[in-house]
């Protein structure tokens, strides 16, 4: 993950003690920082005690923060005592600024009630949050209403508030690349381009007859291909796989590679279904499951929302996203499921992966056409699910996120596959079927439901759905 970068503004108001916000600005800096986050804030040499009070204050911070607005990535509101809340609010309005913004004050200790060190940073919160709303800034609170910046709990804030920042500093301005058309029966994986541009989602489509004769430009003897291949082999075992198909595959790599690097994309979403067995002879898994591990997440069947999800997973936690199918009923259980995908899931979300054939497929377009499967049963542990849809019919983008745990029931089946429990599935699948939601969902093998739909609802503008059983 990259560092973070928050823009710091320390509320003040006159008739309180200076040394509230004297040792409040340095003890917040200290907290941001030890989070490995880097802070940009006045300096007690460009208004009183670096703090915002005055619109001359509100003016100066919203200069500094332009300054650096291609470096700052969230804002930090602090009330050491009770703030000004139009000072705040004027600096991130000067600042022109659309970032997550957390708002946080200190607690007063119950023992020093008295003029010198009352902060009544309770009422200013309150204060501050009311004139935010009115200036259409969307804000995010602390767990807490007053917290001392050393508290564990404000340091779990810190975490949660990056991962927001994370999110939105990912997708702004995203750039993602289509390769092929969705598959003819996939009629569910369709989805509004122009939705997406006016959120700032960029896709950039590519036809598969142009990766075929690009791949066809290829030797088996170049470097590219050669080198590619060793990391395929590095990768997962390929015992029994034919050497013609490793061929391809390390080819059809090489090809998307340069395209992604072309192009700036931050992942894919790519055609299969059966094109890509019938006319070149292998399925992209192996590929995509290489690109998702090191963090350029791609999509089955050409599932762009899909994609995005794994982005905002990926973002938030740091780790591999994968995709899967809602697909099986567990026996009588009402609250599990299986999940399955042929499948291309990175090596790190899997027990022990290996190289296959693609089962399904290979019925219809024989068994050697379809190597390059990610085979193996998704490891148990806490998940994180989330699924974004492109509603075209109300001309909105929606969303569900929620978690859950893989589990290590017993099953006996191919491809990529797992046993999920979710609490008050039932009502999880209803939601699903009665907003239209796709069969396809990313998972992660984190818990970051809550900074997922923290910056989807608010500084997205998405509907979402928050499951919690």
């Amino acid at each position: 993950m990259s560092q973070i970068t928050l823009g710091l503004i320390v509320g003040n108001r006159d008739f309180f003690p200076d040394s509230l916000c004297e040792d409040g600005r340095q003890q917040m800096i200290d907290a941001v920082e030890q989070q490995g986050m880097k802070v940009i804030a006045l300096s007690p040499e460009d208004t009183t005690l670096g703090t915002v009070e005055t619109w001359e204050d509100s003016q100066k911070c919203a200069a500094l923060f332009k300054e650096h607005q291609d470096e700052i990535n969230g804002i930090l509101v602090t009330l050491p005592n009770f703030g000004d809340e139009r000072g705040v609010a004027n600096a991130i309005r000067l600042s022109g600024l659309k970032v997550p913004v957390l708002v946080h004050a200190f607690a007063d200790d119950a023992k020093q009630m008295d003029i010198a060190h009352r902060r009544d940073s309770f009422c200013g919160k309150l204060s501050v949050c009311n004139n935010l709303r009115q200036y259409g800034i969307p804000f995010s609170l602390t767990t807490k209403h007053t917290v001392a910046p050393n508290d564990p709990s404000f340091a779990e804030d810190l975490q949660w508030f990056e991962a927001v920042c994370q999110i939105i500093k990912t997708l702004d301005g995203a750039r993602i690349g289509a390769v092929g058309t969705r598959p003819p029966n996939f009629t569910t994986v369709r989805y509004s381009e122009k939705l997406l541009e006016a959120a700032g989602i960029s896709v950039e489509p590519i036809d598969l007859s142009e990766i075929f004769g690009l791949i066809s430009r290829l030797g088996d003897d170049d470097q590219s291909v050669q080198t590619r291949l060793s990391e395929i082999t590095d990768y997962i075992p390929t015992k029994g796989v034919p050497k013609s198909a490793l061929l391809k595959m390390a080819k059809f790599g090489v090809v998307i590679d340069q395209w992604v690097n072309d192009h700036d994309l931050i992942g894919t979403a790519i055609q299969c279904w059966t094109s890509m067995e019938e006319f070149f002879g292998i399925v992209p898994c192996t590929i995509m499951s290489m690109m998702s591990n090191s963090l350029l997440p791609s999509a089955c069947e050409v599932d762009i929302p899909g994609l995005i999800g794994m982005i905002a997973l990926q973002a938030a936690s740091g780790s591999p996203s994968g995709i899967i199918d809602w697909n099986n009923n567990y026996g009588d259980d009402p609250n599990k499921l299986v999940a399955f995908h042929c499948s291309n899931f990175p090596r790190d979300l899997v027990e022990e992966p290996t190289m296959a054939y693609q089962d399904i497929i290979a019925g219809t377009v024989g068994k050697e056409n379809t190597y390059g499967t990610v085979a193996g049963r998704i490891k148990s542990g806490p998940f994180t699910f989330a699924r974004v849809s492109t509603d075209d019919l109300n001309g909105k983008i929606q969303a569900y996120v929620g978690e859950g745990k893989f589990t290590s029931d017993p099953l006996t089946t191919f491809g990529g596959y797992g046993v999920a429990e979710i609490p008050g599935l039932q009502c999880l699948v209803k939601h699903i079927c009665n907003n239209g939601f796709e069969h396809h969902v990313a998972i992660n093998q984190s818990q970051v439901a809550c900074a997922v739909y923290e910056a989807f609802s608010k500084y997205l503008g998405w509907d979402v759905y928050y499951h919690k059983g």
